[in-house]
């Protein structure tokens, strides 16, 4: 089968083959995916498909067969959740992770890029510089800035979290 003929029998077949698909794991998008995903693995093999004769059956039945392998999949995924015990308590962010989130939505996205990337992910100023495309130095003066204003805001927060301490007691 030619580029040309696949191209053909795809936009014949897939709407067909969802439908069938569809019918069979009630859910679309896992139709369209196992479909598709069936369609990506018949490229390889176009040049066989006419001598097979059912180009169409032999998709069906990859699309069938990822729709139950991922079928399984989940249900094993939602036995092994089932198993596991919840935590008894999962305490919500403290005061400072909230204030520090915050502060780091107020600085401008390349700062906060720096950052994040340099302090919460610990990569170095040149690993940093390598990964956003941005001279050393660059960096040095996002991450001088960034530090910075960081430091402003979450002093500010410091304060007003003071005063209203206060005007609780």
């Amino acid at each position: 089968m030619t580029e040309e003929e696949f191209d053909a029998f795809y936009a014949a077949a897939f709407p067909r083959l969802t439908g069938q698909l569809y019918a069979f794991t009630g859910d679309h998008g896992e139709a369209q995916d196992v479909v598709q995903e069936a369609f990506v693995r018949a490229w390889d093999r176009r040049r066989e498909f006419l001598a097979e004769g059912a180009p169409e059956a032999w998709i069906r039945t990859v699309a069938m067969r990822l729709a139950v392998s991922r079928w399984r999949r989940a249900r094993r995924w939602l036995e092994l959740v089932r198993r596991t015990a919840p935590p008894e308590h999962m305490p919500g962010p403290g005061p400072e992770r909230t204030a520090l989130v915050q502060a780091l939505r107020e600085l401008p996205e390349v700062q906060r890029q720096a950052v994040v990337l340099h302090h919460l992910c610990d990569l170095s100023v040149e690993q940093v510089a390598s990964e956003t495309g941005a001279p050393v130095g660059t960096v040095k003066a996002r991450l001088s800035r960034g530090r910075a204003a960081l430091a402003r805001w979450l002093s500010e927060a410091d304060e007003l979290a003071e005063r209203e301490d206060d005007r609780v007691r």
